[in-house]
């Protein structure tokens, strides 16, 4: 490797251990509590060594949305290969759940905490928000490629697809913030001995398929 490519090796390493720190940082403190200096102390730099990467920390929390979306629209991408519309659907369903489980950190930053969409709404119009239309993007296009072959003919795209959004982001989001567990361990009533955020999906599932 030479001179350059160290260089450059050196700056993306730094600027992933300026996300990571600021990552951390605002899940813990808030993004409120959470300052430049704090997340230089973190990494054992100066401020002033962030601010050749960063103009402040909105930025920071916009570069970091960004990272999750193209984490999640990468996922996604894979499915593009299920040919059967409804099929992909799902999947896309189970990636959703999955992605969300396994980067909690990410699923909080991307659709729980409010700053990174007010930075949107600031600074990016329509078109350049890429990442973030991307990911509501490929979900559109399988709802049209599903009603293309006769499933769900009766309804707007935009509407069902919301929907279809409204409810996988509302089941991840009781998961991740520890309701749904909680319902499951005081209710034993009613939640007793199953894996209620599989059995919701697969209602979920049913339900689609009985508007097809």
């Amino acid at each position: 490797m030479g001179i350059k490519e160290r260089k450059e090796k050196h700056k993306e390493d730094l600027r992933q251990r300026i996300l990571d720190a600021a990552k951390e940082l605002f899940l813990k403190d808030g993004y409120d509590a959470t300052s430049i200096r704090k997340i230089a102390e973190k990494i054992e730099f100066s401020p002033t060594t962030i601010y050749l990467y960063y103009k402040d920390k909105a930025d920071i929390m916009y570069a970091l949305h960004q990272e999750g979306f193209i984490l999640l629209g990468t996922q996604f991408a894979v499915l593009q290969h299920v040919h059967e519309p409804f099929e992909r659907l799902k999947a896309m369903g189970r990636v959703y759940m999955s992605f969300a489980l396994n980067n909690p950190d990410f699923y909080e930053l991307m659709f729980i905490m409010k700053e990174p969409i007010e930075f949107v709404k600031a600074h990016c119009h329509g078109e350049e928000w890429e990442e973030g239309e991307q990911a509501f993007g490929a979900l559109i296009m399988t709802v049209n490629h599903c009603k293309e072959v006769g499933y769900f003919t009766k309804f707007d795209t935009t509407a069902f697809a919301l929907n279809i959004w409204s409810l996988m982001h509302g089941l991840c989001a009781l998961k991740l913030q520890g309701h749904l567990d909680h319902m499951a361990s005081t209710k034993t009533e009613i939640f007793a001995g199953d894996d209620w955020m599989e059995k919701t999906f697969s209602s979920f599932v049913q339900m689609l398929e009985g508007l097809k």
